[in-house]
């Protein structure tokens, strides 16, 4: 099996405690200055998501109400997803599609250390 091409994408994702979600947004936006805007979303997991332009990246500021830390989760891009997992599989790192609702094209994987990823087509981010 070939081994896969991964690039960085361009969204990052901060899970948020509910208890602490305000303030940050507020932070954000008042403090960094940073233009934030709320978006809808339609994920049982997330209550409320805020977009911020992060320079060429995207932040997307996500309240999860039962959260007690912080996470942030980063997105992984590829030509093909499919034998993106196959790759990953074969290195012993297992999907963990459980985590949040996303398209059947991508997949939630995990580093060592615990840190989430999505693994997309790159067109599809």
């Amino acid at each position: 099996m070939p081994d896969n091409h991964f690039e960085g994408g361009i969204n990052i994702a901060i899970k948020i405690p509910k208890s602490k979600y305000q303030e940050t947004v507020n932070f954000y936006r008042d403090v960094l200055k940073f233009q934030v805007e709320e978006k809808p979303i339609d994920i049982p997991t997330v209550s409320r998501t805020h977009k911020v332009n992060f320079g060429k990246n995207v932040l997307w500021l996500d309240c999860v109400d039962n959260y007690t830390h912080s996470e942030t989760w980063l997105e992984l891009n590829t030509e093909d997803v499919e034998n993106a997992r196959r790759y990953l599989k074969s290195k012993g790192v297992e999907t963990v599609d459980e985590l949040e609702q996303i398209p059947d094209t991508m997949h939630w994987i995990m580093d060592p250390a615990g840190t989430v990823f999505i693994v997309s087509r790159k067109e599809d981010s």
